[in-house]
């Protein structure tokens, strides 16, 4: 007799979609009640004149706003720390978390921690570490994302790198997610190729993955494959030509869509490519784009069936193979190295990376026990460029 399934599902916040819609940000602001948002940044984006622009129009609208830039392309804890400073100093009531996933990880983080008495690794993503928070301590968030790849302004967590271990940890609390997030295409049309490539190359693997894991969320399933989708038809067009409105538009989709069903689980993808961008402080969606083909040969035994029929919604023939050498042309066609030896990641610490790999929390997530073993093989697979 076969047992009725049970899960716990959550979904998204509230999102405005659409070209030009960064200008209702001031008003959706004093919709939430903000009277003194700290924007968060990096160095880089806040610079630009497209960010100074969104501040000047929150100033403009009598809003108190303040910025803080020190975030790193990993964020770590010092960057969340510097921020908490100002968080407070400024008398902040709120963030805007504004860039790519690093960004918008330590500005819901910072968020987070606002009114928290206990250190930020005590709500690492590990069972119900969650609990241990305070609610009433969380600053509200809105998301704007300017890239297309983590899908962070949708989630309900951030990846922060701890220096003291070298590591990544997944800070976690249901009440980190956005309340609104303005999701405005034009905000992504300056990304360089290959910038669209690593962040794009992150929306498919949580796609992939989340399709792929054990877990049971059919609802995040159909979002995963219809964000593969979206990335196979819209990457290519978004990475040729920057101003395509409508690549970086569906891109945008897929990104968030991305991070909706990854809700379901990760898998070895992350599990590899989190410590490694901890140690060599790689870009992580283009770690995820490397690993990506060794991991789904390495899972082919749990995943055949589920991969063909992905391949089939994608247009592929329907079957693993198909699939499988659409990843390797599509990733070629992005510029993404084949090997982490090309990508400039040498040997000398797989040993750390694979002792590090199976007690990431996405590990849990993948269709095969990742042990030490299978990931120490997996980095000597991906550096060598062994396929089988």
């Amino acid at each position: 007799m076969s047992t009725s399934p049970t899960a716990n599902w959550n979904y998204p916040t509230s999102v405005r979609f659409g070209a030009g819609r960064i200008k209702e940000l001031p008003q959706v602001c004093k919709d939430l009640g903000f009277a003194k948002p700290l924007l968060v940044t990096d160095p880089f984006l806040a610079a630009q004149p497209m960010t100074q622009s969104v501040v000047k129009g929150l100033r403009d609208a009598g809003l108190g706003v303040g910025v803080f830039s020190d975030v790193k392309s990993n964020p770590n804890d010092a960057n969340v720390e510097a921020g908490l400073k100002v968080l407070k100093a400024g008398g902040h009531d709120s963030v805007i978390a504004f860039g790519g996933g690093s960004a918008l990880d330590a500005g819901k983080v910072i968020a987070f921690m606002a009114g928290q008495t206990r250190p930020m690794w005590d709500f690492e993503d590990i069972g119900d570490w969650w609990t241990r928070a305070d609610p009433k301590g969380i600053a509200p968030v809105i998301a704007v994302p300017t890239t297309a790849g983590t899908g962070s302004e949708v989630g309900r967590a951030g990846v922060i790198t701890q220096q003291a271990t070298h590591s990544k940890k997944v800070i976690f609390h249901p009440g980190m997610m956005p309340k609104v997030t303005i999701c405005d295409a034009e905000l992504t049309a300056g990304m360089p190729p290959k910038i669209t490539a690593g962040t794009g190359m992150d929306a498919l693997a949580h796609c992939i993955e989340a399709y792929c894991s054990p877990f049971y969320h059919p609802m995040g399933d159909g979002i995963a494959v219809e964000g593969a989708r979206l990335a196979k038809d819209y990457l290519p067009r978004a990475y040729q030509n920057g101003s395509d409105l409508e690549a970086r538009a569906h891109m945008m989709s897929a990104a968030a869509m991305g991070a909706t069903a990854f809700q379901k689980g990760l898998g070895a993808i992350h599990a590899l490519s989190h410590p490694v961008g901890a140690l060599y402080d790689t870009h992580h969606g283009m770690t995820n784009a490397v690993f990506m083909p060794y991991v789904l040969v390495f899972n082919r035994p749990a995943i055949e069936a589920k991969i063909g029929r992905l391949a089939a919604y994608l247009g592929l023939a329907p079957n693993f193979d198909a699939f499988l050498a659409w990843v390797m042309d599509f990733r070629k066609a992005l510029g993404v190295p084949h090997t982490l030896k090309e990508f400039g990641v040498d040997e000398s610490q797989f040993d750390l990376v694979a002792r590090m790999a199976p007690d990431d929390p996405t590990a849990g997530g993948n269709p095969v026990p990742l042990t030490e073993a299978a990931a120490r093989a997996l980095l000597d697979k991906a550096f060598r460029g062994e396929m089988k």
